[in-house]
């Protein structure tokens, strides 16, 4: 990785809201007295990060705390409610024509559940030449060989080709999933859980799959997960996650050997060691807020054991605690 050439890519102040309008019931109601309000899931809160070429940076986080949706915002399937996005340097929202094509192709999404990713309709040589066909990648007489070579490529025996998804196993439509993503030639992959599915054994052919590819086709992985195993195995870098904001982010040995913020401690309190037999695990105390109405302050401070009454008013802003770390917490002051 070049120090100095700009990310691949870069979030800035990211937010976004998914609002639900009244219904006329709802909006009846009101004129007769009621109360009722536009429900606001607050699902990203001024989240930035940026990915270096070349880099896995791994995202984690409960469910529900916001992750897919940054996935779905770097893949550029939604769009953010503010912020901006940029690609090798260059604002997405400035892009027009070749080039907002380009970088739309260039950055493709493996999605969790490969049973529901994948057209039931479609043949696998469909499903995986489809995109190249219809944006000129290879031309008609060269289709089927390049598609042979794609499943080849992520462990698929190509004289498959004519089956459908569903005669298929799990880990095959992921395979399948991955060589629709590897068909458009990206530089970049957003994994939204693409192991999370999967029984044990097969996630470990699918991870060292991901790991083979990042070495022969020089990828760059957004790499999202609840596994912490997981993801201190794939990643460079790591990004904790906590209804809708980043609390942490280090490169992956230092958080995993120091951990810094009550919720990365007490994620990492969890994950089972060889020299942590006989140890009783607990789970993080109490449940997630609902992102319908995050708590006041640190959104963490219902559950966190070091809570303080500035932690209830204040949002810790996300801070340098040693070079390329970062943390959201007021203990650190």
């Amino acid at each position: 990785m070049n120090e100095n050439a700009a990310p691949l890519m870069d979030l800035r102040g990211i937010t976004k809201q998914f609002k639900k309008p009244l219904d006329l019931a709802e909006k009846i109601a009101n004129l007769l007295g009621g109360h009722n309000r536009a429900e606001v899931v607050h699902a990203v809160d001024d989240v930035s990060l940026t990915v270096a070429e070349g880099e896995v940076l791994g995202l984690v986080g409960e469910t529900g705390c916001g992750k897919s949706t940054v996935g779905r915002i770097v893949a550029d399937i939604l769009e953010p409610t503010l912020g901006e996005v940029y690609y090798r340097g260059q604002k997405r929202d400035d892009m027009t024509g070749a080039t907002a094509k380009d970088s739309s192709l260039k950055v493709q999404m493996i999605f969790q559940d490969p049973y529901a990713s994948l057209n039931p309709r479609m043949r696998v040589k469909e499903i995986i030449g489809e995109a190249p066909r219809v944006h000129n990648i290879v031309s008609s007489a060269e289709l089927d060989d390049y598609i042979d070579d794609v499943m080849d490529t992520c462990g698929l025996d190509p004289g498959f080709k004519r089956r459908y998804a569903h005669q298929f196993s799990g880990g095959q439509r992921q395979r399948i999933g991955i060589a629709r993503a590897l068909a458009v030639k990206p530089d970049f992959l957003v994994c939204d859980e693409a192991v999370a599915a999967l029984d044990v054994s097969i996630q470990a052919q699918i991870l060292n799959l991901f790991m083979t590819l990042r070495e022969d086709l020089k990828l760059t992985y957004l790499f999202i997960s609840h596994d912490l195993g997981v993801v201190e195995h794939m990643s460079d870098r790591v990004f904790i996650m906590y209804l809708g904001r980043i609390v942490e982010t280090a490169p992956s040995d230092d958080l995993f050997k120091e951990p810094n913020h009550p919720y990365t401690q007490a994620l990492l309190a969890e994950v089972p060691r060889v020299d942590s037999r006989g140890l009783e695990f607990t789970p993080v105390k109490g449940e997630i807020p609902s992102p319908l109405d995050p708590p006041t302050g640190c959104h963490f401070h219902p559950r966190c054991p070091h809570a303080t009454e500035r932690c209830r008013t204040e949002a810790p802003a996300l801070k340098p605690i040693a070079p390329g770390r970062a943390s959201a917490c007021h203990l650190n002051e």
